[in-house]
């Protein structure tokens, strides 16, 4: 199976980089986490991106608040599929990091997600793997028919708990 990395610009980045490891381990997905500044590293993050397809990966899941351009930079140097997390900083809440990861030039397209939405990524991930990765499908079905069923059993329990009798 592939592997989906999980790209950290800072290590302050890490509680959502865990949300994405949560999904990542649940559905039995091979993974990585590394921390690559776009600014601080930007030959490794070129590095890293020109050989991810070679080392094993099927999309990336880049993790950056402030100027937030790690996705776009990785997505400038690979042709597998960038997702986009960005993170809500102290300044602008995560406004300037969400205006980043969305508006790339036209032919460097990154996917992105809400900010801190660390779990999305990865169920997105999930998803644009799903149709290569034997067994991936199977088990999204299975992930997704168990969170309709906890709505459901919500639902039961607020029904009635406020139901005229």
């Amino acid at each position: 199976m592939k592997k989906t990395a999980i790209i950290i610009g800072s290590d302050s980045d890490l509680p959502i980089a865990e949300k994405c490891v949560e999904v990542l381990k649940r559905l039995e997905m091979p993974f990585e986490v590394r921390v690559i500044s776009a600014h601080r590293t930007p030959e490794k993050a070129r590095e890293f991106a020109v050989n991810a397809k070679s080392s094993g990966f099927g999309a990336i899941i880049a993790i950056a608040g402030k100027s937030a351009a790690l996705a776009g930079v990785l997505a400038a140097h690979t042709r597998l599929p960038v997702i986009g997390v960005p993170v809500k900083g102290s300044d602008l809440g995560g406004m300037d990091a969400l205006l980043s990861t969305a508006q790339m030039p036209p032919g460097v397209p990154v996917a992105c997600v809400a900010i801190d939405g660390g779990a999305n990524a990865a169920w997105l991930a999930a998803r644009i793997l799903a149709d290569s990765e034997s067994g991936l499908y199977e088990r999204l079905e299975k992930e997704s028919a168990k969170m309709s069923e906890s709505v459901m059993k919500k639902d039961n329990d607020i029904r009635a708990r406020f139901s005229q009798q």
